[in-house]
């Protein structure tokens, strides 16, 4: 996939004091830089993907941040500034007087390219949802889709820009949202008061929001999708399961209300009287849950998932990724969204490989004890989510079989390295902190594992044997066992189970353990 960035970084080194700039362009990895951070009486430092370097030994002085406040547009009431014509955010640490106390110099990219992974959805027309943890991309991801609508898709955009984070600051946007319109919001707390009013006074046919956050932003987005505006936006949360444990935003998937069941409806779904049901159809349609612009999980239908979900039945999601040669790959991933009253079959972890088809998920070997050690945790866990690979993150190198780290920690040869290496235990390098590199390695320790799901034809009569028992027992049966499988099936069976409202259980020692079906105990 071919990116293009446009960064103007050297606007943005214009406004860091003078003794700072020649520190700071010498970095080896400029071109990585997140932002750098000034805090009075502290020593300035930058902060690249996967590490932070000390640009000084002198400490941050009151005239270094009187020099940069000077040089750069008003703070608004949200402490947040701007560079003029560029999508640099500079953000400002106030003590209780008001005085600013600290800055944070934001480095703003317009990387073109970056949402073929999900352009599909995009231009689909129904309103999507990005999810995803701080710096993970989603605001220059959101700013590619206003450009790909405005211009590849000839529709009318609007782009309600809060903190001037997608088109930059002042009173022309830049060119990177190409030739969507912008509105620019005075006060965070307006945002869904200007929500409404691109709505009624400029005719669009797409708005384009960054960060829905409270309870009236997401009332306006319903307002917005009723009136058949397709909205692109994100919001607080990283998964689609976050969102709806959020009782602000839950309305954005359709809400959460609790319901009553009767006693033959209770028995048939083995739940309690009392459930959670979705109130209504969900605002967004769509639901992209980011890792990284290479790695993104798809729930493309949210009334759906979100019902499975409540009812803690199976949910299936799609998993995308973006290889070295711009291939597009995706595979399906399922998760059981409750633990309770499954057999211990159905409790198996998938692992599923990214091997451009969509796949039953294979059986999993023991869970692979690593220690991550240098490399951010928060990103590995969701790869290792994403991938359902069967690896578990440990602390302790005595309890892991192995060690992963980055180029710069293994340069340091630290205790923990050599503790490794004298136990014998691999050590692998990643060249850089990132979603893809640790993806890349996850793929690499999980490709051998085996699958053990059996021909399809064999599959399939096995599941065919599951439904017509579950038949039976409706019919009057009490009980019925099935023939012997191996896991994997049995997992299967006790779904089908499940689907129709029966207990299920195994029995027997390996090779020949089997399914028992039968009614619900009263």
């Amino acid at each position: 996939m071919i990116q293009e960035t446009d960064i103007d970084l050297n606007v943005l080194v214009d406004v860091i004091p003078e003794r700072l700039r020649a520190p700071l362009l010498s970095q080896k990895n400029i071109g990585e830089l997140l932002e750098v951070v000034l805090d009075l009486g502290r020593q300035p430092e930058a902060r690249f993907l996967g590490e932070n370097k000390l640009l000084e030994t002198d400490e941050v002085t009151n005239d270094d941040l009187e020099y940069a406040t000077s040089r750069i547009g008003l703070f608004g009431a949200d402490n947040r500034a701007g560079i003029e014509r560029t999508l640099h955010r500079i953000s400002a640490i106030r003590n209780r007087a008001g005085k600013i106390v600290g800055i944070t110099f934001r480095v703003g990219r317009a990387v073109y390219g970056t949402i073929k992974i999900i352009e599909d959805l995009i231009l689909s027309g129904e309103s999507v949802l990005l999810l995803g943890k701080p710096g993970v991309g989603k605001t220059t991801m959101l700013r590619e889709v206003a450009r790909v609508l405005a211009e590849d898709a000839g529709k009318r955009v609007i782009v309600v820009d809060t903190s001037n984070e997608i088109a930059g600051d002042g009173d022309i946007p830049h060119k990177a949202i190409g030739r969507a319109r912008r509105m620019q919001v005075p006060s965070p707390t307006k945002q869904h008061d200007v929500m409404i009013e691109a709505v009624e006074n400029h005719m669009p046919e797409v708005i384009v929001i960054d960060e829905i956050g409270t309870e009236l932003e997401a009332n306006a987005a319903r307002t917005i999708a009723e009136r058949g505006v397709q909205l692109v936006a994100t919001a607080h949360g990283n998964t689609l399961e976050n969102l709806i444990m959020n009782p602000t935003l839950s309305d954005l998937v359709g809400g959460i209300q609790t319901v009553t069941l009767g006693d033959i409806e209770a028995r048939r779904r083995r739940t309690q009287k009392t459930v959670l049901e979705r109130n209504a159809p969900p605002t967004f349609e769509k639901l992209v849950e980011i890792q990284g612009w290479n790695l993104v999980t798809v729930h493309s239908d949210v009334a759906s998932t979100v019902d499975r979900m409540l009812r803690k039945q199976t949910v299936n999601s799609e998993v995308r990724s973006v290889e070295d040669d711009g291939t597009i790959r995706k595979h399906m991933s399922s998760f059981n969204s409750n633990e309770v009253n499954r057999s211990p079959d159905s409790q198996e972890t998938n692992f599923e490989t990214l091997n451009g088809s969509d796949q039953l998920p294979t059986e999993p070997a023991k869970l692979t004890p690593i220690m991550p050690y240098g490399v951010n945790k928060g990103r590995f866990d969701q790869v290792i989510r994403s991938l359902n690979a069967p690896i578990t993150l440990v602390g302790d190198i005595k309890k892991a079989e192995m060690l992963v780290t980055t180029k710069n920690y293994h340069r340091r040869g630290t205790q923990a390295l050599k503790s490794a290496e004298k136990m014998g235990k691999p050590v692998f390098v990643l060249r850089k902190n990132t979603v893809h590199q640790i993806e890349q390695f996850i793929r690499a320790v999980t490709k051998n594992e085996q699958s053990y799901m059996g021909s399809e034809s064999e599959r399939s009569l096995a599941l065919l044997e599951a439904e017509q028992a579950a038949q039976k027992i409706s019919n009057g049966e009490s009980e019925i066992t099935l023939r012997a499988q191996n896991s994997y099936v049995r997992r299967l069976q006790h779904q089908i189970a499940n689907e129709y409202g029966l207990e299920s259980s195994s029995e027997g020692k390996e090779p020949h353990r089997s399914v028992l079906i039968h009614k619900v105990d009263v």
